[in-house]
C-alpha cells in the first residue's frame, strides 16, 4: 500500500510541477511575442488563468498530503499536550467537514457549468477545466477524514494504555 501511495504522491508532484512549468513558459512567450513582435496567441491568457487554478488546488492537495497548510497556531503552543490532543482532532475534523462541503458544492457548480454549455478556449468546456475544484477538495478531504481517524485512534490507544 505505501508502494501505491508513493507513486500517487509522485504523480502529484510531476503534475504539480509540469503545470507551473507550462504555465510560466506560456506566460514568457506571451510577454516576448506582445512586446517584441506585437502580437500573442489569443488561448493563451485562458489557458493561464485555468493553469493557475490548477496549480493552487494541487498544490493545496500536495500540502494536505503531510498536513502542510497555513494555519494560525497562536494557542497550541501553550496547550498542556493531553489538551492539544483533542485540539488537533477538533482541527481535522472541522477542516473535513469544510472540506467535504467544499467538494459538494463545488460538484454542483461543476454541474452548472456543464449545463451552461460555454467553452473556456479551443473546443474546451469550461467545465472540463473546472473539474479539478472538487476532484482537489475531494481528495483534501478524504486526507483529513484519514489524520483525524488516525488521531482519534491514537487518542484511544493512549488513553488504553495509560488505564492498563
Amino acid at each position: 500500500m505505501s508502494r501505491v501511495i508513493s507513486i500517487l504522491h509522485k504523480i502529484e508532484d510531476a503534475l504539480l510541477v509540469s503545470l507551473l512549468l507550462l504555465m510560466i513558459g506560456l506566460a514568457v512567450f506571451q510577454i516576448v511575442l506582445r512586446n517584441g513582435f506585437d502580437a500573442g496567441i489569443v488561448w493563451a491568457d485562458p489557458l493561464v488563468r485555468v493553469l493557475v487554478l490548477w496549480l493552487g488546488l494541487i498544490g493545496a492537495m500536495v500540502a494536505s498530503r503531510t498536513d502542510n497548510h497555513i494555519s494560525i497556531d497562536i494557542v497550541s503552543k501553550y496547550l498542556p499536550e493531553h489538551i492539544k490532543q483533542f485540539t488537533t482532532l477538533l482541527v481535522y475534523l472541522f477542516t473535513t467537514i469544510i472540506c467535504t462541503l467544499m467538494t459538494w458544492h463545488s460538484a454542483r457548480f461543476v454541474i452548472m457549468e456543464k449545463a451552461d454549455g460555454m467553452f473556456a478556449f479551443f473546443s474546451i468546456p469550461i467545465w472540463v477545466c473546472e473539474l479539478v475544484i472538487p476532484f482537489a477538495f475531494g481528495i483534501i478531504t478524504l486526507r483529513y477524514a484519514l489524520f483525524f481517524l488516525g488521531n482519534l485512534i491514537k487518542l484511544f490507544n493512549d488513553r488504553s494504555l495509560k488505564h492498563s
